[in-house]
């Protein structure tokens, strides 16, 4: 069986067909003037509807069993984007003109259920996971659920900006174009090791508009090779913090880590060196997808077969 996937972030316009025997995708990051930190909701509502039509032409699409779409960021009441509109319109009418099953996942699922796939290990029906992107930054305990996808709930987080909101406002000062993620770790490569830094997580929660604010100051008087480098080991060490949080109450469960923020291999090479049983989402599948949502509407498409 196969089935259709649609996911329409706030950055990212994404269509997948999925199968038992693997997945083909296509998708399209929204355009953000140069200088800009961001897009409203009407912007990326209007060029999500602009893509999708684009993308269809490009993925091979023959017959599919069931259509799944990104209907909300995450699975808690008032969780709502206007994005999102645009992939749950072409679902639905996809799926009423076929008359095949429909189905609706938060954005936030789709993202566990791209890395669960892709990192090479099974992590059971529990475990523990981070969202980390440039709405998110999150420490969630899943568990496996036939509805939902995941039964999810909030260990830790961020109680300011996420760490892909630092991210790509340092990388915007810097004259980076944005999202800003890929181009401050090309300027890491060869640059020593940051020193001084310091975080403040407790109770699982972390702050980081605090530093924003010192990494601006840093980058008057220090080359932007050394502000990247502060930058990304100052997201890897609140990240780090989190994780021995979130040990102490689980301290068997595996990790796993999704979310555009892990696309970055210094920082995943800074987690796998100080920790064991932590998992990642494929590079490519660690930023917004509609893989995992198309995953999770095959996963619940067996299952209605199978009742």
């Amino acid at each position: 069986m196969k089935v259709l996937g649609i996911d329409t972030s706030n950055y990212t316009t994404s269509i997948a067909v999925v199968d038992e025997n693997g997945y083909n995708h296509k998708r399209q990051i929204l355009n953000v003037e140069q200088g800009e930190r961001g897009l409203r909701q009407s912007d990326a509502l209007f060029l999500h509807t602009k893509n999708l039509p684009v993308l269809f032409d490009e993925l091979d699409i023959d017959k599919i069993d069931a259509v799944a779409y990104s209907k909300r960021p995450r699975d808690v009441d008032g969780s709502y984007m206007p994005c999102f509109l645009a992939g749950e319109c072409v679902a639905r009418s996809i799926a009423s003109t076929l008359s095949i099953p429909v189905f609706s996942f938060s954005h936030q699922a789709g993202h566990i259920e791209a890395a669960i796939r892709t990192c090479g290990h099974d992590l059971g029906e529990e475990f523990l996971a981070f969202h980390l992107s440039g709405g998110t930054t999150e420490l969630l305990h899943c568990i496996l659920d036939k509805e939902l996808g995941y039964i999810i709930n909030i260990v830790g987080k961020t109680l300011d900006i996420s760490a892909g909101q630092l991210i790509d406002r340092i990388g915007v000062l810097m004259g980076l174009k944005f999202p800003c993620g890929g181009e401050l770790e090309k300027l890491v490569n060869g640059t020593p090791r940051a020193k001084g830094i310091s975080v403040s997580v407790k109770n699982g929660c972390c702050n980081m508009s605090g530093a924003e604010n010192k990494i601006a100051d840093m980058l008057r008087t220090t080359s932007k090779e050394e502000v990247a480098k502060y930058t990304l080991a100052f997201v890897a060490k609140n990240i780090s913090k989190m994780v021995e949080y979130g040990r102490s109450f689980y301290p068997n469960l595996p990790i796993l880590f999704a979310g555009g923020v892990m696309r970055n291999q210094y920082i995943r090479e800074e987690l796998n060196k100080e920790f064991d049983n932590v998992y990642f989402a494929k590079t490519e599948l660690s930023s917004d997808n509609a893989v995992g949502t198309a995953y999770l509407g095959l996963r619940k498409l067996n299952e209605v077969e199978n009742d």
